[in-house]
């Protein structure tokens, strides 16, 4: 399982984590934006942001040696997620100065608000904080290797887990994009409801160790398998958040309902 803290940047490991309707605890719970217009910061235009790696640690924010405070009640500034408009609590100019001379350009970060209402959609719908627009990504193992086994035959490298960015982790199914068919399931005490198929951006193209784009795969191997009828292509399943819990690594994941 993987968090990322900061929207946008590297994610860090967990082996347990509180879920609640938006997702593993601490994820996509701040995010960066531009500090002219306050649209957020992703890894389309900011790759080198994959190569930082915050973390929470009572109730810090540390990150490249630094720990900032996080400020749960201050000022709210507006910010733009795509189409959606909101607010975000401002952290202040301490972190806002490290992350603009580390990413060169004018930024602040912010926080979810306790109040945040924001709905996403899909056949299973819920709500969510500063991810794109759904709780959680979910991604087989066998999905990797079969796109791997794909990617090798064109000759070209395998490419890591990390690229696609996913929250939870499935192993022990040997076919491929099983969880495209999963519609509920239940991991540990905690139920998720298929929302869609995941749209990939260009975002599987950056090393996510470097914070360097390193394309052109997997993104060429999946649009020769993987394309959406509406565009683009796939890889993992977003899924709404149906009952809260806890989940751990090595929890059972049990299917309630495949699709027909």
């Amino acid at each position: 399982m993987f968090a990322y803290p900061v929207k946008g940047c590297g994610g860090v490991p967990v082996t347990s984590s509180e879920v609640d309707l938006t997702g593993l605890r601490d994820d996509r719970m701040m995010m960066l934006v531009s500090a002219e217009d306050g649209v957020f910061l992703s890894q389309r235009n900011t790759p080198a942001l994959a190569a930082l790696r915050p973390s929470v640690v009572d109730s810090s924010l540390v990150v490249g040696g630094e720990s900032f405070p996080v400020v749960f009640d201050g000022n709210r500034i507006p910010v733009v997620v795509h189409k959606w408009d909101g607010f975000g609590i401002d952290q202040g100019d301490a972190p806002a100065e490290y992350f603009s001379d580390v990413l060169g350009r004018p930024v602040r970060l912010v926080r979810t608000p306790p109040d945040l209402h924001r709905e996403s959609t899909g056949e299973t719908t819920g709500v969510v904080g500063y991810a794109d627009a759904h709780p959680l990504l979910v991604i087989s193992l066998s999905s990797l290797d079969g796109l791997n086994e794909r990617i090798l035959e064109r000759g070209g490298e395998p490419v890591p887990m990390d690229r696609f960015r996913p929250n939870v982790v499935v192993s022990g199914q040997p076919e491929p994009h099983i969880e495209d068919r999963v519609r509920r399931a239940a991991i540990g005490d905690v139920e998720l409801g298929y929302a869609k198929d995941c749209v990939r951006c260009a975002v599987p193209l950056v090393d996510q160790e470097t914070g360097l784009r390193a394309g052109p795969e997997p993104i060429r191997t999946l649009a020769s398998y993987r394309r959406d009828p509406d565009g683009g292509v796939t890889f993992g399943m977003k899924a709404a958040v149906v009952r809260t819990g806890t989940i751990a690594v090595g929890d059972q994941v049990d299917v309630l309902e495949w699709a027909p």
